[in-house]
């Protein structure tokens, strides 16, 4: 049975989760958890901070994860370096892949941005080739857009 997943109540979701409420760090574990929650066929949700110029590993839900990954590397690194999201039907078809977890077949990373830099990046996994599409690229990079402004402040 497939879910459609609405984006739009999603990003409502997360605003009124986030809304006057200072602390990255419990807004980041909050944003993972609803997509958990939310989302679908996924295995990983969770977040990279760029510090002193590489991604390390910020609050998530699943499987213990990679904790740093250089700029330029695997698919977040990709993300990173060419600045714009990656949707990726078949990870074992990626150059350069990092297999955090080998159950991982599809993946979707979104930068995120504050002031202008990269911040970060959203990532999520899913153990079914081709499970993120467009539509999931749209309705995430909406997520990241409360997510910056969140950040942002």
């Amino acid at each position: 049975m497939e879910k459609t997943v609405n984006y739009e109540m999603l990003a409502k979701e997360l605003e009124a989760l986030t809304r006057d409420i200072p602390y990255e760090t419990a807004n980041l574990a909050n944003a993972s958890a609803l997509l958990w929650q939310t989302l679908p066929d996924i295995n990983w949700a969770g977040f990279y901070k760029m510090t002193d110029g590489k991604l390390v590993l910020g609050p998530f839900q699943g499987k213990p994860a990679c904790i740093v990954i250089p700029v330029g590397r695997g698919v977040c690194g990709t993300a990173v370096a060419e600045d714009r999201t990656q949707l990726v039907f078949d990870v074992h078809q990626f150059p350069g892949h990092i297999a955090c977890d080998c159950a991982s077949n599809s993946e979707i990373v979104v930068p995120i941005h504050v002031d202008g830099e990269i911040w970060g990046v959203l990532d999520i996994d899913s153990p079914t080739v081709g499970r993120f599409t467009e539509t999931d690229r749209a309705g995430l990079e909406q997520f990241v857009l409360v997510l910056e402004r969140m950040l942002g402040n």
